[in-house]
């Protein structure tokens, strides 16, 4: 008896979904990312309007001030659907474990020059109450943002924000104690640098376009504040001994590395559409960066007693670049925080 075995093509009678096939031709296969992304929002057959806003649908694209022809035009440039994000998380976290492990084990915290670890205390434990407003924010975009390639991912952006309070929250403990994360509730509440930035975050609670509010907070409130704390007060700080904290924040400074990458292609994007998308663009970003630059200067002072108005200012000027590289025309605010 002989058996003969040969290898047979089996070519597949469509490539993906239909609804996909639509947009890109029948012939071309899907991405997991594009299957888990493109023309998911539901756009008909709703039963009612919501009581709390009868003037629009339950998902309506004109709750933003933004007009896209096409709301799938945005692009995730990390290509993340829930299982990219997990695994990519999961990662992450392993490597702020390792971290965390490493600092306790090897007794680096009772290295640490009290100095340097009381002015980290002061700085970084108050940042768990901006994170959980970052959380509240980015799922509001979630909920009322139109087309599931802006929303799946700031709905992504909220649970990091989440991951981020627990990591400020677990420095705490392994600095301090309990008590510290009570004296850094009570320094938002009341100590005068913070209630600036308190205010900022608050007036960003009631914004209604949640195009806007994407500006506000992960774009201008962001971008200023994780340079200043994450980069030039983390260089500050290993100056003085504090290499364990810049191990325990590790994941933070990757984190926006990686989220710039998304926040720079939707606002390419949305700039690029048309020039009054741009121009509304520029005003928010010039509004909220004003009030930013006041709220933070503050906590710069805090951060870097010596330098903390000027480093503010260069971030500026670099965030202010950065905007003009993407069509949007950043608010040139010299001074403001001084």
């Amino acid at each position: 008896m002989q058996i003969d075995l040969r290898t047979v093509a089996i070519r597949p009678k469509r490539q993906t979904f239909s609804h996909i096939a639509r947009r890109q031709g029948q012939d071309k296969a899907a991405s997991r990312y594009q299957e888990a992304t493109l023309d998911l929002q539901p756009t008909a057959n709703f039963h009612y309007r919501p009581y709390w806003a009868p003037q629009f649908e339950i998902f309506d694209s004109r709750r933003t001030q933004i007009v896209m022809k096409d709301w799938y035009s945005f692009k995730d440039p990390r290509q993340f659907y829930y299982g990219t994000y997990t695994m990519a998380r999961a990662r992450q976290q392993d490597a702020a474990e390792s971290a965390f492990e490493f600092v306790e084990d090897r007794g680096l915290i009772a290295l640490l020059p009290e100095s340097c670890r009381e002015q980290a205390l002061q700085v970084l434990l108050p940042l768990r109450h901006l994170e959980w407003g970052g959380n509240m924010n980015n799922t509001y975009i979630c909920a009322y943002g139109y087309g599931t390639a802006i929303t799946q991912a700031a709905m992504f952006h909220a649970m990091d924000r989440l991951g981020i309070a627990q990591y400020l929250t677990r420095i705490g403990l392994t600095l301090s104690g309990p008590e510290a994360l009570d004296t850094a509730k009570t320094a938002w509440l009341e100590q005068a640098e913070w209630q600036e930035l308190r205010r900022y975050v608050e007036d960003t609670f009631v914004l209604d376009d949640w195009f806007e509010l994407l500006i506000a907070q992960n774009a201008v409130l962001d971008g200023l504040l994780y340079p200043l704390v994450y980069e030039a007060f983390d260089d500050a700080i290993n100056l003085q001994g504090g290499t364990a904290i810049s191990m325990l924040t590790q994941f933070m400074r990757d984190w926006k590395t990686e989220t710039n990458k998304w926040l720079d292609a939707t606002l390419k994007t949305a700039a690029a559409e048309s020039p009054d998308n741009a121009a509304q663009l520029a005003q928010w970003v010039a509004h909220w960066q004003q009030r930013a630059q006041v709220a933070l200067a503050p906590v710069a002072q805090l951060a870097l007693p010596e330098t903390g108005a000027a480093v503010l200012e260069e971030i500026a000027q670099e965030f202010s670049a950065r905007m003009q590289k993407l069509g949007v025309r950043a608010a040139q605010t010299e001074g403001v925080a001084a």
